[in-house]
C-alpha cells in the first residue's frame, strides 16, 4: 500500500462501508436478509467513548424497514459474513439497539507512523480536492482608509482557509478585491479636496458625510507638500482627480505592505476600476437584460430580483448613468466563473454583509449560472480584551488570583480606534494569526491582548510551538547519548502498546481529515484547535513514556514516534504560516 498522501482516518472508515456492504450481500445471497428494494445509506464515525469501538455504523438501524427485521437482528446477520483480512481490522461487535462497533488492530498505528515518517513536511496533503480550482478571496477592504480589526481577523481566517484547500488537493487562488471605484472613491476624492483646501483656508466647507480620519488629513499635507497650492486655483474636479490619482495607489501600497507583514501573500489584487474600463459591468447587465431580469423605472435600470423569490428589486444603473456596486459585484462574480473559469468562490465577509449574500447567488443564477458555487464565509466582530489597570497602571487582580479583563477600543499609539497596523505593532504575529482563528467564524471572538504576548503555556500558540521545540530539544539531547534519528523509518512499531503512545498516534491520524474538514466546512479554526490537541497528546506521552531506556528498540520505537510528531506539528504551524521554533 502507498503511503504517499496517507490519510489513515478515512481509509479506515471507507474499510467499514466496504466490509459492511460486502456482509450485507452475503447475507442476502445466504438468504438470512430479504433483498431490499432500496439501501439507505448508513454513516461510519468516530464514538465519542472510544471504549466502544474505534469506529461505530448504524447501518443496520437506518435499513430495518428495508430488511423487514429489527436492527439487532439484522447487525447479527452483518457480522456472520464480516471478513477482516486486509483490512485494519480484527473485530466488530454489535452494541446498543444494533449498533455494529469495529476495533482497529495494531496494524494500523504501525502504518500511521510509517506514514508520518514517510511523507514527512507534506504529511496532512491529500487529493480530496482533485485539483478544482477555488477561489477564496478576503479582506478586500476598502482602499480609502486603514483596516481594522475584522480586518485582521478575516485576515487570518481568510489565508489560513485557503491554505487548508490547497492542502486538501485544490488548486486555490488567494484574491483580493480592490474598491478603487464607484461611490466610495467620489467621496474619498471629496474628503481629500477638502482637507487640502482646509491647509490654506481653515473655513473650507468639510461635510460632515465625508471621511473625517487623521489618514485622510495626513494624504492631503502630503500632496500639499509635494504641490504646494498649485492646486488652490484649478477646479474642483481636477483638484480631486488629482488628489485621488495620489492618494489611492499609496493607500493600497500601504494595504500591501500591512499584509505582507501579516503573512499573506495574495495571488491576484483584482482592480474594479480596470474590469469597469474594460466594459465588463456593462457585459454583465446584457446578460441579465437578454435573459428577462432587468427592466426600466424612474429613469434607471433596475434588476429584478423579486423574480428570484428576492423581497425587493435593486438599482443596476442609476438615473445619471453610473452603475452601482451591485452592478460591479454581478460583473466582478462572473468574471470569476465564466473568465477565469473557477469552479468555486469563496467570499470571507462581514456578517453585516449578510443581507448581500442571498441576491448574489440570485444573481449569479439569473446570469445562467449556479449560485450555489458562490459560498460566503460570514464572519462575526472581535472583542479585544487587556488586563484591567489602577490608576497606577497596576494589574487589578480578581478573587481567583487571575488579572482581571477589561475591554480596550482605543491604540496606545495613536489614541484612536485599533488598526490592524497597531495590532501588528502591539503582539506577535505568530499569536495574532492563531488567536483569530481560534473560533468558527460565524461566533464573536474575544482578543486577549495580554495572554497573546505571554511566554508560557497559558498562550495557546506559545503551548503548540514549545511542543515542536521540546521534540527538537528532545532530539538534541538523545542525540548526545548516542541515539540518533538514523533509521527510525525501519524501527520495530510493534512496540508501541502504552495507551499513551496510541492515542498519539490516533490524534496524528486525524491531521489529513482535519485539514479535509477544515476546508469542508470553511472553518480553518478546526485546524488550530487540532494543533492544540495534538500538542497535548504529546506532552502527556513524553510524561508517561521514557523515550531512552533499556530496550534499545523500544527507545528507536519512541524516537520514531517523536519524530513523527514533530513533523505534524510542524505542518499545522506551517499550514498556519506561524514559526516553527526548534527551541525556545
Amino acid at each position: 500500500m502507498s503511503l504517499a498522501k496517507f490519510d489513515g482516518m478515512n481509509l479506515a472508515k471507507l474499510q467499514v462501508e466496504t466490509m459492511v456492504k460486502a456482509a450485507i450481500e452475503t447475507a442476502i445471497a445466504n438468504g438470512e436478509l430479504v433483498q431490499p428494494e432500496v439501501m439507505k445509506d448508513f454513516v461510519v464515525e468516530i464514538p465519542q467513548d472510544l471504549r466502544n469501538g474505534d469506529f461505530s455504523t448504524n447501518a443496520a438501524m437506518v435499513n430495518a424497514k428495508n430488511f423487514k427485521s429489527n436492527p439487532r437482528a439484522i447487525a447479527t446477520a452483518i457480522l456472520k459474513y464480516m471478513q477482516f483480512d486486509g483490512t485494519f481490522f480484527d473485530k466488530a461487535e454489535l452494541a446498543g439497539p444494533g449498533f455494529i462497533n469495529f476495533f482497529l488492530n495494531h496494524s494500523y498505528f504501525e502504518t500511521v507512523v510509517k506514514a508520518v515518517l514517510e511523507n514527512g513536511a507534506e504529511y496532512g496533503r491529500t487529493n480530496y480536492g482533485e485539483g478544482k480550482r477555488y477561489n477564496v478571496e478576503f479582506v478586500s477592504a476598502n482602499p480609502t482608509g486603514p483596516m481594522h480589526l475584522g480586518n485582521a481577523r478575516g485576515g487570518a481566517l481568510g489565508d489560513i482557509l485557503a491554505e487548508c484547500l490547497s492542502w486538501s488537493g485544490y488548486d486555490v487562488t488567494r484574491e483580493f478585491l480592490i474598491n478603487d471605484a464607484g461611490n466610495q472613491i467620489e467621496k474619498f476624492g471629496m474628503s481629500l479636496e477638502g482637507r487640502y483646501m482646509q491647509i490654506f483656508d481653515k473655513d473650507y466647507p468639510f461635510d460632515e458625510s465625508f471621511y473625517q480620519g487623521a489618514d485622510i488629513m495626513a494624504r492631503a499635507q502630503e500632496f500639499c507638500d509635494i504641490h504646494g497650492d498649485a492646486y488652490v486655483t484649478k477646479s474642483l474636479e481636477e483638484r480631486k482627480q488629482a488628489l485621488v490619482e495620489y492618494a489611492l495607489p499609496r493607500n493600497v501600497a500601504d494595504m500591501k505592505a500591512h499584509l505582507q507583514k501579516y503573512r499573506i501573500d495574495y495571488d491576484v489584487w483584482f482592480s474594479e476600476q480596470e474590469m469597469r474600463n474594460k466594459g465588463d459591468v456593462e457585459k454583465a447587465i446584457a446578460i441579465l437584460t437578454e435573459n428577462g431580469y432587468t427592466y426600466e423605472k424612474d429613469g434607471a435600470l433596475w434588476y429584478k430580483g423579486t423574480a428570484l423569490g428576492e423581497e425587493k428589486d435593486e438599482v443596476l444603473v442609476r438615473a445619471n448613468g453610473i452603475s452601482t456596486y451591485f452592478a460591479a459585484d454581478i460583473a466582478y462574480h462572473y468574471d470569476k466563473f465564466v473568465t477565469r473559469s473557477f469552479d468555486r468562490a469563496i467570499n470571507v465577509w462581514g456578517a453585516d454583509h449578510h443581507g448581500h449574500v442571498a441576491r448574489m447567488k440570485t444573481a449569479m443564477n439569473a446570469l445562467g449560472l449556479d449560485g450555489d458555487k458562490l459560498d460566503v464565509v460570514l464572519m462575526q466582530l472581535v472583542k479585544l480584551i487587556g488586563d484591567a489597570k489602577d490608576e497606577n497602571g497596576n494589574v487589578i487582580m480578581g478573587e481567583d488570583g487571575k488579572p482581571k479583563k477589561t475591554e480596550i477600543r482605543m491604540s496606545k499609539r495613536t489614541g484612536k480606534a485599533i488598526q490592524l497596523v497597531d495590532l501588528l505593532d502591539e503582539i506577535p504575529i505568530d499569536a495574532a494569526r492563531f488567536f483569530f482563528n481560534t473560533r468558527e467564524p460565524n461566533t464573536h471572538l474575544i482578543f486577549d491582548l495580554d495572554l497573546a504576548i505571554q511566554e508560557n503555556s497559558e498562550n495557546p500558540v506559545y503551548y503548540v510551538q514549545y511542543a515542536h521545540a521540546r521534540i527538537c530539544s528532545i532530539l538534541r539531547q538523545l542525540e548526545k547519548e548516542n541515539l540518533t534519528t538514523e533509521g527510525v523509518n525501519k524501527a520495530d512499531l510493534t512496540l508501541l502498546t502504552d495507551p499513551a503512545e496510541i492515542e498519539l498516534i490516533r490524534t496524528l491520524s486525524y491531521m489529513p481529515g482535519e485539514i479535509i474538514a477544515s476546508g469542508k466546512a470553511y472553518d480553518p479554526s478546526k485546524i488550530t484547535k487540532y494543533s492544540i490537541t495534538l500538542a497535548t497528546q504529546f506532552h502527556r506521552f513524553y510524561n508517561a513514556c521514557r523515550v531512552k531506556g533499556e530496550d534499545e528498540a523500544l527507545s528507536k520505537a519512541r524516537l520514531a514516534l517523536c519524530v513523527a510528531t514533530k513533523h505534524a506539528i510542524a505542518n499545522c504551524l506551517k499550514i498556519m504560516n506561524i514559526t516553527i521554533p526548534e527551541q525556545m
